[in-house]
C-alpha cells in the first residue's frame, strides 16, 4: 500500500475539506482562512477574516445554486459579488448541504477551547426559506457529518462518544431512525465512499475506513503525535484522499495544544493517499 505524501504545510489546524470545482477547498483554522488548493499544491486565500473574530472559518459547503456557505458564530452565504449575507446569528460548527438546500449545522453550547466542562450537542436544519429548527439533540461533541448519494441519510461523527451516528432523512428534512453506523473510533470530519463506507479517524493517529456495523476495512496510520482532523475524497476521479492533519499532544489536553498552534509553529499538513474506492456523497 502506497505511503501518504504531502501536499501542502505550514498550515494551521486545516478543516472541513471538501472537494469542489477541481480543487480541495479547506477551512486553515488558527488563520482564519478559507482555502482552495489544486493537485499540485498551487494554494489561493479564498476568504479571510480578522484572527480574532469568530465570524467566519469553521466549516464550508455550497447551495445547489453555487453560494458558499460558512459557519463560526453566524451562518453566512457569500453573494456572486463577493459580499457576505447573514443567514442566521446561530454559533455552529461543521455544516453539509443536501441535494434540495437545506443545510445541517451543528454544534455544542460549552467552552471547548477553554476546557469548559461538557455538554451534549444538536443539529439544527437552515432551509432554503431561512427557517431554522433543531433536529436531532443529544449528540456527544458533534462533528463531521456526511449525506448519502440517495439524500436519505445523514451520518454524524459522535467524538466524544467514539462513534458514528445515522438518521433517516425525512420529506421535510427532519431526521428520524436513529441507530449507531459504527463504533469503537475516534472520529471528526468524514467522508464517504461509493461503496457505502466511511473514512474517519481511527482513535490515536490513524484513519480508517469503517462499513455500517463497524467492521474496518482499511487503516492508515500516521506518526506519533500527529492527529487526524478530517478527510476528503476527491481528484480528477474522487481516489485521492485527503487527511488533515497537526500536531497534537493528547495527554497536554485541548487548551495547551491550541496555544500552542496558535502561537508555535504552524503544524497543519494536508496529505493524500491514492485508493480504490472513490468518494460519493455529500460533501
Amino acid at each position: 500500500m502506497a505511503e501518504p505524501t504531502v501536499l501542502l504545510s505550514g498550515l494551521g489546524i486545516p478543516e472541513s475539506p471538501r472537494w469542489h470545482d477541481g480543487r480541495l477547498w479547506f477551512c486553515n483554522w488558527i488563520d482564519r482562512q478559507v482555502v482552495a488548493a489544486g493537485m499540485d499544491g498551487t494554494a489561493e486565500v479564498i476568504l479571510a477574516r480578522d484572527p480574532d473574530s469568530q465570524s467566519m472559518g469553521y466549516s464550508i459547503d455550497w447551495l445547489p445554486d453555487g453560494r458558499l456557505l460558512t459557519t463560526g458564530d453566524k451562518i453566512q452565504r457569500q453573494e456572486p459579488d463577493g459580499s457576505m449575507v447573514i443567514l442566521a446569528e446561530q454559533h455552529a460548527n461543521e455544516i453539509v448541504v443536501d441535494e434540495r438546500g437545506n443545510a445541517y449545522i451543528n454544534g455544542a453550547d460549552f467552552d471547548f477551547v477553554g476546557g469548559g466542562a461538557p455538554e451534549p450537542g444538536y443539529i439544527k436544519l437552515l432551509t432554503q426559506a431561512g427557517e431554522l429548527r433543531q433536529v436531532a439533540d443529544d449528540i456527544q461533541f458533534p462533528n463531521g457529518m456526511v449525506i448519502t448519494p440517495d439524500n436519505r441519510t445523514l451520518i454524524i461523527s459522535e467524538s466524544f462518544a467514539g462513534r458514528l451516528t445515522a438518521f433517516d432523512i425525512d420529506p421535510d428534512g427532519g431526521l428520524s431512525g436513529r441507530r449507531v453506523f459504527a463504533e469503537g473510533l475516534g472520529p471528526d470530519g468524514i467522508t464517504m465512499d461509493a461503496e457505502g463506507a466511511v473514512w474517519t479517524g481511527s482513535g490515536g493517529f490513524g484513519v480508517a475506513r469503517v462499513a455500517e456495523g463497524g467492521e474496518v476495512l482499511q487503516r492508515v496510520e500516521l506518526p506519533e503525535n500527529r492527529a487526524p482532523f478530517a478527510v476528503m475524497l476527491g481528484g480528477p476521479d474522487r481516489r485521492t484522499l485527503f487527511i488533515l492533519t497537526a500536531e497534537w499532544h493528547p495527554a497536554d489536553g485541548a487548551p495547551a495544544n491550541l496555544d500552542r498552534l496558535t502561537n508555535g509553529p504552524r503544524t497543519g499538513e494536508i496529505l493524500t493517499l491514492p485508493v480504490e474506492v472513490p468518494g460519493a456523497g455529500r460533501p
